[in-house]
């Protein structure tokens, strides 16, 4: 993605391509200039970005599950589906109507509860083509989710983040008030690899990192209540300690939520977890 120069001046010997600019100039020095403002029609008060280092691991389902938590508590909450690529909150939520847009703006589609929700499933008329695009494409789509979305009054928006720490997760970061965000990560040693990779893309962004989420952690039998490891011992509190993150949370395999997401209906699923999760966000982020 080339960011474009906003503070050199734009002379003869520039590119504005600040992605290739060895300048040190005023664009380069504060990266809130990337910042893009909302739609004058949008009050946000906190962003949490839901990110991992790979695909597959949650994180619609944590993004989601987030939304759910804050709407119980009597919050706005919203979720921008970044994912461009792979979308997966419509399918979560159980949303089959497209956004509509005026001359004034976009508005997002809500969900059962009230959750405002924006993704690119909700534009497409088959949901189900493939979005073949280059990066600078999907950069623009992210930034017009939220520049040109009439939002509103927004309590708590969840931004589900693309996976990996390449351009479009870097365009969220850069073009975003991100307040901080949750990694996800699943039990396996290169996923938590994997994920140190995207807890140091957030500390190179100076964007801090509020929680981890260790999803299908273990399977807890119904008939004896022992915890069994499926994919291995958990290492994510060996991360956390390592970063010093302070809240951990580790969600069980749990089919009916499988089932619940896979017919549209997460807003019914208790997921006491990812509670406990939100109630530590709201704490931190309003004290």
């Amino acid at each position: 993605m080339s960011e474009s120069c906003n503070g050199c001046g734009g002379g003869s010997s520039c590119s504005h391509d600040c992605g290739s600019c060895g300048e040190n100039c005023p664009s380069r020095q504060d990266p809130k200039s990337f910042l893009e403002e909302p739609h004058r029609a949008s009050s946000i008060r906190n962003v949490i970005a839901v990110a991992s280092g790979k695909g597959g691991v949650g994180k619609s389902l944590v993004s989601a599950a987030l939304a759910c938590s804050a709407r119980r508590a009597g919050f706005n909450a919203a979720v921008l589906d970044a994912d461009i690529t792979g979308p997966s909150i419509p399918k979560a939520f159980g949303l089959t109507e497209r956004m509509t847009g005026t001359e004034e703006g976009i508005e997002p589609v809500l969900t059962e509860t009230g959750i405002g929700c924006v993704s690119i499933n909700l534009l497409m008329p088959d949901p189900t083509a493939p979005v073949i695009w280059r990066g600078p494409v999907i950069a623009g789509a992210i930034k017009q989710f939220w520049k040109d979305v009439m939002w509103g009054a927004v309590d708590y928006m969840f931004v589900d983040m693309p996976p990996g720490t390449g351009d479009a997760p870097l365009t969220v970061f850069q073009s975003i008030p991100v307040k901080g965000i949750v990694v996800v990560a699943t039990p396996q040693d290169l996923v938590s690899l994997i994920v140190e990779k995207a807890i140091k893309m957030a500390e190179m962004m100076s964007v801090p990192v509020l929680g981890l989420v260790e999803n299908m952690s273990y399977y807890q039998c119904p008939k004896c209540g022992e915890r069994h490891s499926i994919f291995g011992e958990s290492k994510i509190d060996e991360v956390a300690q390592k970063h010093g993150i302070e809240k951990v949370v580790k969600t069980p395999i749990n089919p009916d939520v499988a089932v619940a997401c896979d017919q549209g209906k997460i807003e019914s699923v208790a997921l006491p977890e990812i509670d406990e999760l939100f109630a530590y966000l709201s704490k931190r982020l309003d004290s």
